[in-house]
């Protein structure tokens, strides 16, 4: 069956035009919509100027031949014409809302106040569940959560003013229990936005929410049913308390982070935000179980469930857009009319962008339709040729998931530079149990109210299937080639993009040719199975990007804002200081520099951007030890820790402790940093960074200290304790404190005498790193100071009876 393209350029052009608006000065995207809208107006009259006119009927006299009145029509095609129109409305539609929009988020001075850095008292309703903010602050001891707040009223540095714009709202652990929908009021510094995004503003509170008014209506109902579905799951194992909310209504925040960990690495994660596949089986159980009732009632009924759905899994923007894309699909699978699903979609990206011009930037957004129009295009086609070689059910569970990842695999390298090898086949496996989990957990939710026991039956009943799925995750994100590195930035795009299309072309030219052939297929599953192997047995070789050379001595990884340094103790082994955060990729730095055993890890202390990676660590090289900072807190990530690390020897040293000081491999280390006497007057507020491991690694090549996120008072006390007991000689390399922070003692800069201060930090970061003062500090000293986020990785290289520096910066 043809594919009907016709809406296709308007929907691309549009999504295009708002993601350039959304970032541009009120007036330039009203010039662009007055174009847009001109455009229209002249597509529209010259598509009446020369549309045929039809002749006037003959009259009894008249002789046949050449009718009277009509034109030879010599214009531009019908069909061109109006896919003009079609584009130039759908940019007119677009651009006019977006103008609309902006209008209205800058009319209140909010965006002026958070230029200004200033501090406001906001009033406003809570508009999406507060989640813990990942990357830890470093002078927090609590976690953190992270809100949408939508403001209605402000005031601040005697102005006061209505509002009807987002912020992103960042405050201490008593907002985990603000409740969506409720009015509140908060004093927060605001901080600005880049252009483009949805919030016009981030505002960071260190108070508590104050509630004036609770949510009303069904938003009162919604919270009641998913405090009660949690409620229902809280005798359950972990990773059910986690997945049968997660899967039921998207409520993840339970869900252990190895689990996370593992389902990002198997492609698994959709199935704990709500989709399109979620409104297909609710809908589908409730048209299955109204088989008896007349069609005008199915249909009024499947309505109402689809409206109630969205509503229990609340209605932001991503549930919108998925029951739109669910809705897309099932309509064309319902219809049977596969083909009639591309326009309907197109229909759908423009309607959604005209609503919130601010889809257009949003991965999840792209992610969602790329899935959506995977399975319009790709499936059915797919599902044909390989019902010749399998059973019809078998290869529907095949086509299905595989469609949507060669879709969605452009935007997936995008976010992570890595392919999910066993992508298909964990989806493959997971698929069964996906349905009876999602109803049994959405019959849970609405059955907690008036039956808890009931409730708490079926979401035992569900945890049957969640521990299956965790299964599958853990054990094939556990296997080799789990995650295969791929090109990072534009670049890993542009090559995925590449491969995609070339794939679907071949197979869609090949395919029904291979399957007519077992003894090709199994030609080519041989092939591929050799290809696995081989980069199985040298996954350490395929890495994308630089190589430090083969005689390196220690590197300082390249994982944004967070810390990973390698040292050298053996041929294919090292010495590592921190993983750095979950999306730091420090396992593309340690298959570079072909390491595959770790001597001795050491974690300086438990926030996020210093521990984040360290499942992907576990599965990829072998741990032998590890040291982990003595803070106590955060307490649940030392928790989070303890729990990954399973079988590995930990020892939680202190400087003046039996266990501080040892040899791995031909690393001779020695703890500098805390001694026991601090750890407890610093576990309290402020004092996680100060109670980093500060480690003095030597070699027979390099000495190196690395400093953790020591703050002043860390610093000076390590001072000290080196001037006391002892530091002979400058060191070679210094890991500069906190990243490069303003918080650097110029005396223990002077003691330590570096030649090389590193400085591992991220590009355009929140946090201002690395201050100007800390890299002069060094510099004054007369260390050659390199930073990660303009040199990459940094590699110390012997040169003689010195050392050299392999980086993407001159010398």
């Amino acid at each position: 069956m043809a594919v009907d393209a016709r809406l296709v350029p308007p929907a691309v052009l549009a999504w295009a035009a708002a993601g350039l608006a959304v970032a541009q000065d009120v007036r330039m995207v009203l010039a662009g919509g007055g174009l847009a809208t001109l455009a229209t107006v002249v597509a529209v009259g010259r598509h009446l100027r020369h549309r045929r006119v039809e002749p006037p009927p003959l009259s009894p006299t008249q002789r046949p031949g050449r009718r009277p009145g009509r034109r030879r029509h010599r214009g531009p095609p019908v069909r061109s014409t109006a896919a003009v129109i079609l584009t130039a409305c759908a940019l007119s539609a677009v651009l006019a809302s977006t103008v609309a929009q902006q209008h209205v988020r800058y009319a209140a001075p909010l965006a002026e106040l958070a230029a200004r850095g200033a501090s406001v008292v906001l009033t406003g309703r809570v508009a999406s569940e507060p989640r813990a903010v990942s990357d830890q602050r470093a002078w927090e001891d609590a976690p953190r959560r992270r809100l949408t707040l939508r403001v209605e009223e402000l005031s601040g540095q005697g102005r006061a003013a209505e509002a009807a714009a987002e912020v992103v709202l960042v405050g201490p652990p008593e907002w985990h229990d603000a409740p969506l929908g409720a009015r509140v009021r908060v004093r927060a510094t605001l901080v600005s936005t880049a252009p483009g995004d949805r919030a016009v503003a981030v505002a960071v509170a260190a108070e508590a929410p104050e509630v004036l008014d609770p949510p009303h209506g069904h938003l009162a109902v919604v919270n009641e049913l998913r405090d009660g579905l949690r409620a229902a799951t809280t005798g359950l194992a972990p990773d059910a308390r986690g997945l049968v909310p997660g899967i039921a209504v998207g409520d993840d925040r339970a869900v252990p982070l190895d689990l996370e960990q593992a389902m990002r690495a198997t492609a698994l994660t959709h199935l704990t935000a709500v989709s399109g596949a979620h409104v297909a089986i609710v809908l589908g159980t409730v048209l299955a179980a109204l088989v008896w009732a007349p069609r005008r009632w199915r249909l009024t009924l499947a309505a109402l469930a689809l409206v109630g759905f969205v509503t229990l899994v609340r209605p932001e923007a991503s549930v919108l857009r998925s029951a739109v894309m669910g809705g897309v699909v099932l309509a064309a699978l319902a219809a049977g009319r596969p083909a009639r699903a591309l326009p309907a979609l197109c229909a759908a990206v423009v309607a959604l962008l005209v609503v919130d011009p601010w889809l257009a930037r949003s991965f999840g957004f792209a992610l969602s339709v790329l899935a959506t129009a995977g399975l319009v295009l790709l499936a059915a086609p797919w599902r044909r040729w390989l019902a010749r070689l399998l059973p019809r059910w078998l290869a529907t569970a095949v086509a299905v998931p595989a469609a949507a990842q060669a879709a969605c695999a452009p935007v997936v390298v995008l976010l992570e530079p890595t392919v999910a090898g066993y992508a298909v086949p964990a989806n493959l496996l997971a698929a069964p149990v996906v349905p009876p989990v999602t109803v049994l957990g959405v019959a849970a939710t609405l059955l907690a109210p008036v039956w808890p026991s009931g409730a708490t039956a079926l979401a035992v009943a569900a945890s049957v299937g969640t521990g299956w799925i965790a299964t599958v995750a853990r054990v094939l994100a556990g296997l080799p080639g789990a995650q295969l590195p791929w090109v990072p930035g534009p670049a890993g795009l542009l090559l995925m993009v590449v491969v995609t299309v070339a794939a679907v072309v071949l197979l869609g030219r090949a395919g029904p040719r291979l399957a007519r052939s077992r003894p090709a297929v199994l030609a080519v599953g041989a092939a591929v199975t050799v290809l696995l192997a081989v980069t199985w047995l040298n996954r350490a070789s395929w890495v994308p990007g630089p190589r430090p050379p083969p005689d390196w001595v220690a590197v300082q990884c390249d994982v944004g804002q967070g810390g990973a340094y390698l040292v050298r103790s053996g041929e294919r082994s090292a010495v590592l200081v921190d993983v750095g955060p979950a999306d730091g990729d420090v396992v593309t730095c340690l298959r570079a520099a072909r390491v595959e055993r770790l001597d001795l890890l050491v974690l300086t202390h438990a926030h996020a951007d210093h521990i984040g990676a360290l499942p992907a660590v576990l599965r990829t090289v072998e741990v032998a030890r590890v040291l982990l900072g003595p803070g106590p807190e955060p307490a649940a990530a030392v928790s989070a820790v303890l729990r990954q690390l399973g079988d590995v020897p930990v020892a939680r040293p202190v400087s003046d402790g039996a266990d501080a000081h040892g040899h791995a491999g031909t690393v001779e280390w020695r703890v500098l940093w805390p001694p026991a006497a601090t750890v407890p007057s610093m576990a309290g507020d402020g004092g996680i960074n100060d109670l980093s491991l500060v480690l003095d690694m030597r070699t027979p090549h390099l000495r190196t200290v690395a400093l953790g996120d020591l703050e002043l008072t860390g610093q000076a006390g390590l001072l000290r304790r080196l001037r006391s007991g002892g530091l002979p000689g400058p060191v070679d390399v210094v890991v500069m404190a906190h990243h490069g922070s303003g918080r650097q003692d110029p005396a223990l800069a002077a003691h330590l005498r570096t030649r090389l201060a590193v400085v591992s930090v991220g590009v355009d970061n929140d946090y201002g790193h690395p201050h100007p003062d800390a890299l002069s500090l060094y510099r004054q000293q007369g260390a050659l100071v390199l930073r990660t986020d303009t040199c990459g990785p940094i590699a110390v290289v012997p040169a003689g009876a010195d050392l050299g520096v392999h980086s993407a910066c001159p010398p």
